[in-house]
């Protein structure tokens, strides 16, 4: 299978494919693009370079139990839904999943757990569940765009402005831009404007995907030496390396004055 982009959730018509190659499972919605994947040997590894970036918000907070709640919005594979569940044993997660099939394959295939009192998955519409719900959360992950990775209202300001309104005072806000690689100025601009200018987005990982970070209340003062430094206990606590993450952010020079702020 040729290498492509990670595109983010689902379009409700697309089926459901499994493909593996050379030990690792792969997720498809109606197509070669990958949804997810898994490897097969070490399932709780976070097996694209999109997903791992999405946890490097474990690396802006100086808190051992950070985060407490954590809300996925899109399961895809579930690759940060096992990495969390497994690896953070001190947060309790809400999955938001808008197609039951989706968890189906998830359950079957990727060896998504059982629901219990720290994990429940409820199958929604991303936007309106953020939109009507009042529970706080420490951590929003948002990979859960359409089938053609098109801007909707997962990408829009008044989506934005409730996800400020249901973090805590110290939550981050973590987004999968896919797709939008040379446009996600647009996106940083809504998020900045719903976030009060708390909001950046990461250089291009190697798939093309773009990860963006926005946060409320305590402000994100991160050097890279403390950045190093948490990236190396990450490694020992989880398995989970981020240090490619900070030589990437050095090397891009976003680090202004060799510190991380949003």
């Amino acid at each position: 299978m040729r290498s492509v982009a990670c595109q983010p959730e689902i379009h409700m018509s697309s089926s459901i494919d499994i493909s593996e190659q050379k030990g690792v499972r792969y997720l498809h919605f109606g197509s070669e693009w990958v949804q997810g994947a898994m490897r097969i040997a070490r399932p709780l590894n976070l097996e694209l370079a999109y997903t791992r970036e999405m946890m490097a918000g474990l690396l802006m907070r100086d808190d051992a139990n950070w985060p407490r709640r954590i809300l996925l919005i899109g399961l895809g594979a579930a690759s940060l839904t096992k990495f969390c569940y497994w690896k953070l044993p001190q947060s309790r997660l809400t999955v938001v999943e808008i197609d039951a099939r989706v968890v189906s394959a998830a359950r079957q295939f990727f060896k998504l757990p059982d629901e219990d009192e720290r994990l429940h998955i409820e199958i929604a519409d991303g936007v309106e569940f953020i939109r009507q719900g009042n529970a706080q959360f420490d951590y929003i992950l948002v990979d859960g765009y359409d089938e053609d990775a098109k801007v909707g209202a997962l990408d829009s300001l008044p989506f934005y402005q409730a996800c400020w309104a249901r973090l805590s005072e110290n939550g981050l806000l973590a987004v999968n831009l896919f797709g939008r690689t040379r446009r996600y100025g647009p996106s940083i601009q809504r998020m900045s404007e719903a976030f009060d200018t708390r909001a950046m987005a990461f250089p291009s990982c190697d798939s093309g995907n773009v990860i963006a970070f926005a946060a409320r209340g305590e402000a994100v003062d991160v050097s890279a030496a403390v950045l190093r430094k948490r990236a190396d206990e990450l490694v020992t606590a989880s398995g989970l390396d981020l240090r490619p993450t900070v030589s990437r952010l050095e090397e891009a020079k976003v680090l202004e004055g060799g510190v991380l702020r949003i």
